[in-house]
């Protein structure tokens, strides 16, 4: 029987912010991928009538858009870009798809160390951004009524039926690709947020949830806030979705709308993320006078994992706070204390214990494989932990796992922990513990 040597050193470590953005968290870019330009700051006047963003709506970016937004103010660093793109471009002939448009998109997140949301949307509200055009000779598509924000999607139910005739078809691509982290259900409306939901029959959006769950089997889905009746809906299909909520900042939903609603949701987040998009941009919140901390600590209390400010310049001033609040938004791991024996020998199972803290609000929802790593100089052996980070909920957790040295030569080995897989882009803990690559330094044992 081989002998179990118990973790009899005990090495403690303290919190130190993550040397990168950790993935699947934090400010998204939106229509951009990491580092690239920014939106140019924009004014809102009543006079406009909200139009003012429709040049910044759909990707790609409309040649038209100003991009200074670099110059004029600051955006935290993304590792999620939020890609929207448009049903016609997507399918610019009935049946016939535009793959490579998505897959150029996903190309270019993973080129820039980024994983993206993405919603495919039947329109948006110019007459630019419209529906295909073979659909409109097959069903009656209302325009835009002059100068108004948004714009009707057609009431004809045929037009959900080839809609997801279309969402199905992406699903059969592109569910599961590892850089895909979360598809957005698209309902009617504009851009495929909800807008006068309540004109279709009844079943109409839990049909369009059917086609989605139905399809995409390992892509997580996302889902508005404003209908916690779907996220109730998909659980009794099996799937758990997340939630995101359009208009953050906007005193109204942060204070009456979104309250019950997330209440509705219970505890939802701890399986599912949760993400949100600002009303309008920073800049405009500034010059409304809306109050920064309040939102950051509402976000904050419901769980935030992601948040689309649509790569407009945030105001310089807020930096620090805006810092502070993506130092918080979805996990950061802090490694309180690792232990292992000082010694064993080759053959041997060796007890390791691990205190986790997570100071984030929300888990991290991917069980990626936790990995020690045993390293002296060229000699490195890797373990699989078996322990499930995504059930690292805000709070401590401890973990003992027991390790056969099996194989393992004779030497001084430093033990390292990773958060690491092929699939998808390495996870910092947010330690001081001494970093090696993907993995960081904590404990030693010498191996006889």
């Amino acid at each position: 029987m081989k002998e179990i040597k118990k973790a009899d050193t005990v090495y403690t470590y303290h919190y130190r912010a993550e040397e990168a953005q950790n993935p699947f968290c934090g400010f998204m870019s939106f229509q951009h991928f990491r580092g690239e330009k920014l939106y140019s700051d924009i004014v809102v006047k009543p006079e406009a009538k909200g139009t003012e963003t429709e040049r910044v709506e759909c990707y790609p970016v409309s040649s038209d858009a100003e991009e200074n937004g670099r110059a004029e103010g600051y955006y935290p660093d993304t590792s999620v870009a939020y890609i929207r793109i448009l049903w016609k471009e997507f399918e610019p002939r009935r049946g016939e798809y535009n793959y490579k448009i998505v897959e150029d998109v996903l190309k270019e997140a993973k080129n820039h160390g980024q994983t993206l949301y993405f919603r495919l949307m039947a329109h948006s509200t110019r007459a630019s951004d419209d529906v295909p055009e073979w659909l409109k000779s097959i069903v009656d598509c209302p325009e835009r009524p002059y100068m108004m924000r948004v714009k009707d999607s057609p009431a004809d139910p045929l037009f959900i039926d080839l809609f997801l005739e279309a969402v199905r078809e992406f699903g059969k691509r592109f569910d599961g690709d590892p850089t895909l982290d979360g598809m957005d259900i698209s309902l009617p409306g504009a851009w495929g947020e909800g807008y006068k939901m309540e004109l279709y029959p009844e079943g109409t959006l839990e049909r369009i949830v059917d086609a989605y769950i139905d399809v995409f089997k390992e892509t997580q889905l996302i889902t508005q806030v404003g209908r916690p009746d779907l996220v109730e809906y998909a659980k009794k299909r099996g799937a758990t979705l997340g939630w995101r909520g359009d208009g953050m900042g906007q005193p109204a939903h942060l204070e009456e709308i979104y309250p019950p609603r997330i209440k509705a949701m219970g505890d939802n987040w701890k399986k599912a993320p949760v993400s949100f998009e600002s009303f309008w941009w920073l800049g405009e919140w500034r010059r409304r006078g809306w109050d920064i901390d309040k939102i950051i600590d509402a976000t904050l209390g419901w769980h935030i994992s992601s948040f689309n400010a649509k790569s407009f310049p945030c105001p310089d001033e807020w930096r620090d706070k805006i810092d502070a609040w993506v130092g918080k938004m979805g996990y950061h791991f802090v490694v309180d204390s690792f232990a292992c024996p000082a010694e064993a020998a080759t053959g041997d199972v060796v007890e390791i214990r691990l205190d986790i803290d997570n100071v984030g609000v929300a888990p991290i929802y991917k069980n990626l494989p936790l990995v020690f790593r045993l390293k002296d100089g060229k000699k490195v052996y890797d373990f699989e932990s078996g322990i499930a980070v995504a059930e690292w909920l805000p709070g401590k957790t401890s973990e003992t796992v027991k390790i056969a040295l099996d194989g393992v030569a004779k030497g001084n080995y430093t033990f390292e922990i990773g958060i690491v897989s092929p699939r998808y882009p390495a996870v910092f803990f947010a330690t001081d513990a001494a970093r090696d690559g993907d993995f960081h330094k904590v404990g030693k044992i010498v191996v006889n």
